[in-house]
């Protein structure tokens, strides 16, 4: 029944204005009373919010996440063990985003639809809502380790709907049902479809800075699966028309499938990673 419900709702880094992002801060309508700058990343942590890149800008990001802080000073707080991850994002509209991206973790190639649906008005609709799909290739599987290994074992695909709602000037909410499918899972007994819904949101403590956090609950994880459920937090820091991610999460992978299906670390233990988004438009 849920994969039913999942697959109805899905069907259908920071982002650096160096203009006028600053200004947008304290913006709660614009032309039309569309409710803007509800988030001011295109991610909120881990999760992507529904913020997309305006018309004809190409944004390129870099989002770096350290290797686990458990290990202290033996790995200098997770620095020997970063994985890096360059994202770049082009808006063919202001409601259709098209990105590319390499991450370092698996060394993953991925191509990403992201597109305006809806969005939230004054006294009309009550929500944005945002599609997201992606294709990816995972490059670090080894047919020596693997030797019936073909192309399609390589491939992952993401669905996923994005939903969030201002709901005033400081406090902003995202709900994110999520289909995502990797062709090759490390258990023999995950299925490869698998399911979960996302939930984030921001809250804003001054003009400058911001707290995010996101967390998602897998649906069909397998019973003897080492791998954990993502909780993320951040502070966003918007600096003269800069903006500055931070976060702390138990996920070192950065695309959806990885820290929705592969998170490994524990809150409760301090295998936690750090990690920052830069970004620059163009």
């Amino acid at each position: 029944m849920k994969k039913v419900l999942f697959m109805c709702l899905c069907a259908p880094l920071l982002a650096i204005a160096q203009d006028d992002l600053l200004g947008e801060i304290d913006i709660d309508t614009i032309n039309n009373q569309y409710a803007s700058a509800a988030f001011k990343g295109l991610k909120i942590v881990n999760f992507e919010s529904t913020k997309l890149v305006a018309k004809k800008e190409f944004t390129f990001i870099v989002s770096h996440r350290f290797g686990s802080i458990e290990n202290g000073f033996d790995s200098f707080f997770g620095l020997d063990d970063a994985v890096t991850r360059l994202n770049f994002v082009y808006g063919i509209s202001d409601a259709v985003n098209f990105g590319v991206s390499r991450s370092s973790f698996q060394k993953i190639y991925e191509a990403s639809a992201k597109y305006r649906l809806l969005r939230q008005q004054e006294n009309g609709f009550p929500c944005t809502i945002v599609g997201f799909n992606s294709i990816l290739v995972n490059t670090s599987l080894e047919k020596d380790n693997l030797p019936k290994l073909k192309f399609r074992d390589r491939l992952g695909y993401t669905l996923q709907l994005l939903i969030s709602r201002k709901v005033n000037r400081n406090i902003s909410l995202e709900l994110a049902p999520t289909f995502f499918h990797d062709n090759y899972v490390q258990l023999n007994n995950q299925d490869n479809s698998q399911f979960a819904l996302g939930g984030g949101f921001r809250y804003k403590l001054t003009k400058r800075w911001s707290f995010n956090a996101d967390y998602g609950l897998h649906l069909n994880r397998a019973d003897n699966s080492p791998f954990r459920n993502p909780l993320s937090i951040g502070m966003d820091l918007e600096t003269g028309g800069h903006v500055f991610q931070m976060h702390f999460s138990n996920a070192q992978a950065m695309n959806t499938n990885g820290f929705l299906g592969q998170a490994t670390g524990n809150w409760s233990d301090g295998n936690i990673y750090f990690g920052f988004n830069l970004s620059r438009v163009f």
